[in-house]
């Protein structure tokens, strides 16, 4: 049995690069009404969202899930985590493939050292499912304690 399944449906209307994506029964409602195009996907986003964004939310949103839990775990909880995650678009081979994850992290985290602190970090890498959803993709962690 699993832990969790959520949904999201994309309708496109139209050829790939005039065409519009909309979101809508998304398990939430949270995107419902949210589009995409080609043109937010690799050039101005124009309000308008891309696979990329969405995915670079979901990395974020699980790593600072895992990182909370692990620092938890070491029976130092986090006051605030500001995590980051910038997923990239390239051309391997000639096709569009997604890269990288770079995830940063900035951290207050009262009675933790940096050198303990991105230790704990490497751990929580280790810990969040999307980041193992990229299988392939280089995910690299900037973690840091603010001043």
């Amino acid at each position: 049995m699993s832990i969790a399944a959520r949904t999201a449906t994309t309708t496109w209307d139209g050829a790939l690069a005039t065409g519009t994506g909309t979101f809508g029964a998304t398990s939430s409602g949270a995107l419902d009404g949210q589009t995409v195009t080609w043109g937010s996907r690799t050039e101005a986003p124009e309000g308008k969202s891309s696979p990329e964004e969405l995915l670079a939310a979901a990395h974020s949103s699980c790593f600072s899930m895992a990182l909370a839990l692990t620092l938890g775990e070491h029976k130092t909880p986090p006051t605030k985590l500001v995590v980051t995650s910038e997923v990239t678009l390239d051309a391997v081979d000639g096709v569009p493939t997604i890269t990288t994850s770079a995830i940063t992290v900035r951290a207050t985290v009262p009675g933790v050292d940096a050198a303990t602190f991105a230790s704990i970090a490497d751990e929580a890498a280790k810990l969040c499912p999307v980041s193992r959803l990229f299988g392939g993709a280089t995910i690299t962690v900037d973690a840091q304690l603010d001043a």
